[in-house]
């Protein structure tokens, strides 16, 4: 038997409030009407994402719901169920943390967490009403069950084929992963995109492609393939049939169409009206096609007031990385911050020719982007990031253009006295006073430089290159013509993977611990006056960023899963393969320090003389074989390189990571506030306390 005590509930969690009001206050009325329909077209698609999670976190949901609502908020009434105190709490805590990760699995790392409060206490709890003792008994029953331990690999997000959870693939315990690719190699095949969709294995054999729509029956031609309702499958799976299923989320989609109408109607420019009308056709109709349009009106719409991005957009959770989350952001303009961020993206088309490749990896032009700091009024999904880069869609991004943002909100949200292990004494309070700054600019680069960047090399259509096919770019790795490129049809994703996701994620960070080392970036963001002075403000905080990313590459363990020796967050294998790279760069750069057995006061010695030349040459050199490889489509290379540097050996996890795990610090769930439209037409912004029963409150009173 494994010891399942990794797997208890925070106690207690980190819950912060998302500060917005002054954002909010300074908006117009018909700015906040916007606002308001926005985050209700977001928030409609909890249960969404609730389903996407595990099929327990549906009934978990409920349950926590119920109970609030049977005490009509005043928990003292749970007293007469003889439930004591503590037990109250650690139930709250649990609902915090659930809520928080909207699901029973965490947003960073996808492993399961179950309640600290012992399961004869909750269903004795839960005899506050007879909706919560059948909601407990729902929650226990269905999927794997609020307190299942027994199978390990379960314990973690992964192919259903190696034992682990997933809810993409509802009822398909046996979809293997070859299967689950030759669905995506035809689905490809025809141009249908996968975000939006589920896929379930029939009884029969055959295959059911869940599309998210608040129609049941589309029109022919609000479809993104027409009168078709099936597709024949291929090779292993010749004889089998796809069949194309609407009404995937049905209410919520419907609900989710019908706000983006309502704020259609109170739009700020034809650009937003022209996007949201997409939207409408996307969440009624289930096309991914009209969402991809609304994309390309959405990077147009420059420096709005209130700015949004609401859709199925990131693949991380999807163990073959196509199928996205719900996800949806709403959020006022920081104008003074966003200064900053504009002044880089004037700088970008100087700083891209200073990475490590020439221009035949790189698009002909920097595509300037909007890049702006946001507060954040709503996001709705399974987490808040601290920065966006999006659209994810290369067939916009790449010739057509994106957008980024940095969340000031998310990043500047502190719990009070928070320990920060790993850093000598000596670093501290270098540490804590520009790890923040040090943040900003390591998001900043990453967004905008780091995913901005680089060029995939394509055969486009049949016959047709992005690149002199007859004479091809000369690869920095091996100094031969390159060989391998995208075929028609290919993207990044479907080309890598699983591994895309985390792989690009490192890429960009490489970027961003690259090009900080260069001080005229720092000057932007207002540190120094961009000369070279290791020893200055500007050095201070370069220090604090290389010093934070060896931090977060030893922290990243607690996301590795000895069970399965897989990883469970995609940032923070990307982090630790760049730990890697410090350590492995030589000459005495980083390396980790004990002066005990137990490894228990372990800490990061970084040499910061040697950051301009053994630090930045090491990354280069990195980021170097990650860019070539991701241009070129090598994915046989490119995936050899990055699961050998992020593997993890008997060192790491038999001596590093239970330190990790011992010094670990509960992740941070934030309580966002609600909107509510008056009868007059006014919105007021509800707000509630940075506490468990705050955070309950808020998702009782915002429910869909």
């Amino acid at each position: 038997m494994y010891d399942t005590t990794q797997y208890l509930a925070d106690h207690p969690p980190t819950v912060v409030p998302l500060e917005i009001k002054p954002h909010f206050d300074a908006l117009n009325q018909q700015q906040k009407q916007y606002a308001h329909h926005l985050s209700r077209a977001s928030f409609a698609g909890q249960r969404v994402v609730l389903a996407q999670v595990s099929p327990e976190s549906i009934p978990i949901y409920d349950l926590i719901l119920a109970i609030h609502k049977a005490c009509e908020g005043g928990y003292k009434k749970l007293e007469k169920t003889g439930v004591s105190g503590e037990d109250l709490t650690l139930w709250l805590e649990y609902a915090a943390q659930f809520l928080g990760n909207s699901g029973n699995y965490k947003s960073f790392g996808d492993s399961k967490f179950i309640p600290r409060i012992p399961k004869d206490a909750l269903k004795k709890l839960c005899g506050v009403s007879k909706d919560a003792e059948e909601l407990f008994e729902q929650a226990s029953s269905t999927g794997g069950g609020i307190y299942e331990t027994d199978d390990a690999a379960a314990m973690h997000l992964g192919y259903p084929d190696q034992g682990h959870t997933t809810a993409y693939y509802p009822d398909s315990s046996s979809i293997t992963k070859d299967e689950i690719q030759t669905i995506q190699d035809v689905m490809e095949s025809v141009n249908l995109m996968p975000e939006n969709t589920r896929v379930r294995k029939e009884k029969d054999g055959n295959y059911s492609l869940l599309i998210a729509s608040g129609i049941k029956n589309p029109p022919a031609d609000q479809r993104d393939l027409g009168d078709k309702t099936s597709l024949p499958l291929t090779g292993k799976l010749e004889g089998k049939t796809l069949n194309l299923v609407y009404g995937e989320y049905l209410n919520q989609m419907a609900a989710a169409a019908l706000e983006i109408k309502r704020a259609e109607k109170v739009a700020l420019n034809d650009t937003e009206k022209s996007m949201l009308e997409e939207y409408a056709k996307s969440f009624g109709a289930g096309s991914m096609n009209a969402h991809v349009d609304s994309q390309r009106f959405w990077i147009k719409d420059k420096k709005p007031m209130v700015e949004s991005n609401i859709g199925f957009i990131e693949t991380y959770r999807d163990p073959h990385g196509v199928r996205g989350e719900w996800e949806g952001l709403v959020a006022m303009v920081n104008l003074e911050r966003t200064k900053a961020f504009s002044k880089l993206v004037e700088s970008a088309p100087q700083m891209i020719p200073k990475l490590p490749w020439d221009s035949a990896f790189e698009k002909d032009s920097f595509l300037a982007p909007d890049f702006t700091s946001l507060e954040v009024l709503t996001f709705a999904g399974s987490g808040i990031p601290a920065g966006i880069n999006i659209p994810n869609y290369d067939k916009v991004r790449q010739t057509e253009g994106f957008k980024n943002v940095s969340l000031g909100n998310v990043l500047s949200a502190k719990a009070p006295n928070e320990p920060i292990p790993f850093i000598r004494p000596e670093d501290d309070a270098i540490y804590r006073a520009q790890r923040d700054p040090a943040f900003e600019v390591q998001v900043g680069i990453h967004e905008l430089l780091g995913h901005g960047c680089g060029k995939l090399l394509q055969e486009t259509e049949p016959g047709k290159y992005n690149f002199d096919v007859k004479n091809p770019p000369i690869s920095p790795l091996t100094g031969d013509p390159i060989k391998t490129w995208y075929k028609p049809g290919q993207t990044w994703g479907s080309v890598f993977g699983a591994t895309a996701g985390s792989y690009e994620e490192c890429r960009a960070e490489c970027v961003a611990m690259a090009l900080s080392c260069d001080f005229e970036i720092l000057q932007i963001f207002g540190f120094g006056d961009g000369t070279t002075d290791i020893d200055g403000k500007a050095g201070d905080v370069l220090y604090a960023a290389y010093l934070s990313m060896a931090r977060a590459g030893i922290t990243a363990l607690e996301f590795w899963d000895p069970k399965s020796k897989k990883w469970g967050q995609p940032h923070m294998q990307a982090r630790f393969s760049i730990l890697r790279t410090f350590m492995n760069a030589g000459k005495d750069f980083v390396r980790l320090e004990s002066t005990k057995d137990d490894m228990s006061d372990l800490t990061i010695h970084l040499n910061r003389n040697k950051i301009l030349s053994t630090g930045r040459k090491a990354v280069e050199a990195y980021l170097q074989k990650l860019h070539i490889y991701k241009a070129t489509a090598d994915v046989e290379a490119g995936v050899k390189m990055y699961n050998e540097i992020t593997s993890v050996d008997e060192w790491w996890a038999e001596k590093i990571r239970p330190v990790v795990l011992s010094k670990k610090i509960p992740r941070k769930v934030f309580v966002q506030a609600n909107t509510v439209l008056e009868g007059d037409g006014s919105v007021t912004l509800r707000e509630y306390d940075a506490t468990p029963e705050g955070m309950v409150r808020s998702f009782v009173e915002r429910d869909v």
